[in-house]
């Protein structure tokens, strides 16, 4: 996710000042994706530059400045929730990258890659279950307040994205381990014997000599 275009949306709220926005960012995705505050006013710097965001008068007693979106941040941001979100770019996944090397280098255990692998996806599966399984009874109204509600059913959505992406992992590996089985199974082409090479030549036709083709 664009990270100024994060901040954006939570200025479109009201103004605030950085370390509140940073805040409300990781309270709505659970956390999932952490900023440094380095990296919001950064951001809130770039935007301003930008015109998107405007300061809000001078630093307050503990010196925190405001920040407020303008009439073209919101704009740009509008057309932000309208625009799907562009996934023709293929963006580098590690464990993809690790096992299409694994697969061609000499020596490496791939099946205890696969294995180890999904150990570990399991493991975050389960996690990723029992968290929602809170959610789920936060957004079904353990929890009090409508904004409360609504933050809870944010949290809810981003863990379940993560639990679909969990799944789809281990599905992929078992994939995997099935492709790599088959290609155990398949024997490989025998190859034919190497052809004999003429030692000496004279023009086109090899010289004979005490019955030996050299």
């Amino acid at each position: 996710m664009s990270v100024r275009l994060g901040l954006m949306a939570l200025l479109a709220e009201g103004e605030s000042y950085g370390a509140r926005l940073r805040a409300a960012f990781e309270e709505r995705t659970g956390g999932t994706w952490p900023l440094n505050v380095g990296q919001v006013y950064t951001t809130l710097e770039r935007l301003v530059r930008d015109g998107l965001v405007a300061q809000s008068g001078q630093a307050d007693a503990e010196g925190r400045i405001a920040y407020r979106l303008t009439d073209a941040g919101r704009g740009e941001l509008a057309q932000w929730w309208v625009t799907p979100v562009d996934r023709t770019s293929t963006p580098r996944d590690e464990l993809t990258i690790k096992l299409a090397l694994a697969v061609t280098a000499p020596g490496v255990d791939v099946h205890g890659v696969v294995q180890g692998q999904r150990t570990a996806a399991l493991r975050h599966l389960r996690d990723l279950t029992r968290l929602k399984r809170d959610a789920l009874d936060a957004v079904e109204g353990r929890v009090e307040g409508a904004r409360d509600a609504e933050h809870g059913l944010a949290w809810l959505l981003v863990l379940e994205n993560l639990v679909f992406a969990a799944e789809a992992e281990v599905r992929w590996l078992d994939h995997v381990e099935s492709v790599l089985a088959r290609q155990a199974r398949t024997p490989r082409p025998a190859r034919g014997p190497e052809p004999a090479t003429s030692e000496h030549t004279t023009g086109e036709r090899p010289v004979h000599w005490e019955g030996k083709i050299r």
